[in-house]
């Protein structure tokens, strides 16, 4: 059974897109906990992350790391942090959080935006990559 991200690889569900390239794409989490949040996945299935070849491990951080420049010029943070759980959803991926403190790395915690403030969201942070 495909996850819920192969389904938004596919285009079965929609996700406000990020970044994109053959192997790899970055949207903004549906329910994030800090804004900004942002979620980086291999477009092939793979459910534990360190089952990923070396190559496509290296080159998803890669990604991820490409990224980052502009989740720093549109959400005001004081770093960007980097959590791979893998428990929630049984495809490889990584969270980009915008942090300014250890309290909004809390999973447990959710910030509500609304579809029209993600779509915006994510359009700076396209707009400043």
């Amino acid at each position: 059974m495909a996850s819920i991200f192969s389904k938004i690889v596919s285009g079965e569900i929609p996700c406000h897109k990020i970044a994109e390239n053959e192997d790899f794409l970055a949207f903004l989490d549906a329910f994030p906990i800090a804004k900004g949040h942002t979620l980086v996945i291999p477009k092939k299935e793979i459910d534990y992350i360190f089952d990923l070849d070396e190559t496509m491990y290296a080159n998803l951080f890669l990604f991820a790391k490409s990224i980052v420049p502009a989740l720093e010029k549109t959400v005001p943070c004081i770093r960007i942090g980097v959590s791979v759980i893998g428990l929630e959803v049984p495809h490889a991926h990584i969270h980009l959080l915008p942090l300014n403190s250890m309290a909004d790395a809390d999973f447990g915690t959710k910030v509500k935006m609304s579809q029209e403030e993600l779509a915006e969201l994510a359009a700076m942070i396209r707009y400043n990559m």
